[in-house]
């Protein structure tokens, strides 16, 4: 049902391809701070170019080496992540209130989506409460990370699909020593990044009750 103001099952899905971190984490902060009641939660689809990025709880010692790769601090939750090219980044910036939504629940969302998409390819994945996150086989191939302003969340999910995952061995990914970062490509599911979009989308939109909008009403650019 619709909220009060109307907007609770209508959302804007923004396809942005290749963008910079540092612009895009700039770009989520001023839409948070100046939506309104009436302003449409958004999901931004797109990936970045190599850069590692600092949760709000991330240690000095989780970073190893970064070489030629940019480290700039975020403020989202969680530990130290990487992101780039071939990896699927989608960030959610939903009206809490306005969804009757709690934290637990986008997190827990976001993660059976993944898991939905995962099964639809033929892999069996599952969420670890203590880590969170998806695992196939312990290996982990998508990591999760929110902010929560104004009641309003945005960051949100990486989805690994075909890219280098060297970098990853520069850090302790998510604050775990010897944790194992996979992506689709090496699980067999050989699927372009245009189909992927198109169903985490699908599974997300349905898992937090939004009306399904075809990618010919996607929007292109911000």
């Amino acid at each position: 049902m619709p909220g009060k103001a109307g907007r609770s099952d209508l959302a804007v899905i923004r396809d942005l391809n290749r963008v910079d971190y540092a612009d895009t984490l700039v770009r989520q902060k001023n839409y948070t701070q100046r939506r309104i009641k009436t302003s449409m939660d958004e999901f931004w689809l797109l990936e970045h170019d190599p850069v590692f990025s600092l949760g709000q709880n991330s240690k000095s010692e989780h970073v190893l080496t970064v070489g030629d790769i940019p480290l700039i601090q975020s403020d989202r939750g969680g530990q130290v992540t990487y992101h780039g090219p071939g990896q699927l980044v989608v960030y959610l910036l939903l009206d809490l209130k306005r969804k009757g939504l709690g934290i637990r629940q986008v997190v827990d969302g976001m993660e059976l989506a993944v898991i939905e998409l995962l099964a639809s390819y033929g892999l069996s994945a599952e969420a670890k409460r203590s880590a969170p996150g998806v695992y196939v086989d312990d290996a982990k191939i998508c990591s999760l990370g929110l902010r929560v302003s104004r009641s309003c969340t945005y960051h949100g999910l990486s989805l690994n699909v075909k890219m280098d995952l060297e970098p990853y061995s520069r850090i302790n990914p998510c604050g775990f020593p010897g944790l194992t970062m996979v992506d689709l490509f090496a699980l067999g599911a050989e699927v372009d990044m245009t189909e992927i979009k198109q169903d985490l989308v699908m599974l997300l939109l349905q898992r937090f009750d939004y009306q399904y909008q075809t990618p010919a009403g996607w929007v292109h650019g911000f």
